[in-house]
């Protein structure tokens, strides 16, 4: 059986916990969101960020036109996760392909950040808060990595998550709005 009208991808993975933008926009949660919504595994864009990757303003997109919705920021409306700054939380990815993965890196935006404004490289804190190594190994098809919310944190931010693949180019990114 075939189904026809929802793309086909041969790739891979996003977070559901936080809950990203691709999944919310899978699960209907937001509208209007284009070809994502049949393809939230899709977010794959250049590897080795910050220095190289999607450029400023379409992070959240992996830097692909088609999944441009996850960058425009909706005046800062898109449902966030609440969290605690220090808390322990499980950083979740659920995965349609795993490959061999270099890492996972979690980057959260700077005090003042402002929520309105499309994702950039000065808005997020220069070092991830978690990076979890995987040397070459594959994640299972879920997979979780325990960790915790930064500090000092309050209000609106963004977590982004990226996903190294180890014997690609290419890496996944992961947009997901918490509220501290």
């Amino acid at each position: 059986m075939t189904l026809l009208g929802a793309p086909n991808a041969s790739s891979h993975g996003y977070t559901d916990t936080p809950i990203s933008r691709a999944k919310l926009c899978a699960n209907k949660t937001v509208a209007n969101c284009g070809a994502i919504q049949w393809e939230p595994q899709s977010v794959e864009g250049r590897k080795g960020f910050p220095a190289l990757g999607p450029s400023d303003g379409t992070i959240c997109a992996g830097g692909l036109p088609q999944f441009a919705e996850l960058d425009n920021q909706r005046g800062g409306t898109w449902p966030a996760t609440s969290v605690a700054g220090g808390q322990s939380y499980t950083f979740r990815w659920q995965f349609t392909a795993n490959h061999a993965t270099t890492d996972f890196k979690y980057y959260v935006t700077k005090n003042g950040w402002d929520p309105t404004r499309p994702l950039t490289r000065s808005a997020l804190e220069s070092q991830p808060f978690l990076t979890v190594a995987y040397n070459g190994a594959r994640p299972s098809m879920t997979t979780s990595h325990q960790g915790a919310m930064p500090s000092g944190k309050s209000g609106r931010h963004m977590i982004l998550a990226v996903w190294t693949v180890h014997d690609t180019p290419m890496a996944f990114y992961s947009c997901s709005d918490v509220q501290f």
